[in-house]
């Protein structure tokens, strides 16, 4: 099926959809990171969050929400654009920059970063490359609702909501109510047309 975002994928067959979480198993997943990153970090005191647009962003709002209520104080989530950082700005057509929102000094803080899917490892090295440029924290982790395998370069998450094995021809896209009116994710199979990882579907590439 379609998500309820009713919004198609172009080159990838609508006809392949089907839906893999649910609004219900997302709640699950981020309350259940929610929790490993307090238990790993000894609370939140010192730890902030950092969400990579788009919808990284509003996942890493729904963790501080959570984390939050767990820890009886308001915690805000901050956004790190990493549209100068990526190494593919000439071989794909031009980004507008995204906001960068950083709520506290990061120096010698633990700094969680949050996106939506994680796939080939490279928003994540130019999430750390723009990181490098606000300060030096204590430690950099990272959290993300699905990992789809598929690496290029050395990088793992500490977090996961949920893996995901997939085919380079599958397009896996998250969706969620913020942005989208709705919280799915969803795989399509590819029909050719369609580039594994491509920009703006939630997907990391």
């Amino acid at each position: 099926m379609v998500p309820p975002s009713g919004s198609p994928v172009p080159g990838y067959d609508q006809s392949t959809a089907r839906t893999v979480l649910d609004d219900g198993d997302i709640a699950r997943a981020l309350v259940r990171i929610t929790h490993e990153i307090l238990e790993r970090n000894r609370g939140s005191a010192d730890v902030i969050l950092l969400g990579i647009p788009t919808r990284g962003v509003q996942i890493a709002k729904r963790i501080a929400a959570r984390m939050g209520e767990v820890e009886g104080r308001t915690i805000t989530a901050g956004a790190l654009d990493i549209t100068m950082y990526r190494d593919d700005l000439r071989s794909k057509p031009a980004r507008p920059l995204e906001h960068t929102d950083i709520p506290d000094d990061i120096e010698d803080k633990i700094v969680v970063l949050v996106d939506d899917v994680l796939f080939s490892g490279r928003t994540i090295r130019a999430a750390l490359d723009a990181l490098t440029e606000l300060g030096r924290p204590r430690a950099v982790q990272l959290a993300v609702l699905i990992d789809r395998g598929h690496r290029e370069l050395p990088i793992r998450a500490d977090y996961v909501g949920k893996n995901l094995p997939t085919s380079l021809a599958e397009k896996v896209k998250v969706s969620v109510q913020e942005t989208d009116g709705s919280d799915s994710v969803t795989i399509y199979g590819g029909t050719g047309g369609g580039t594994a990882g491509g920009i703006g579907l939630g997907e990391d590439t």
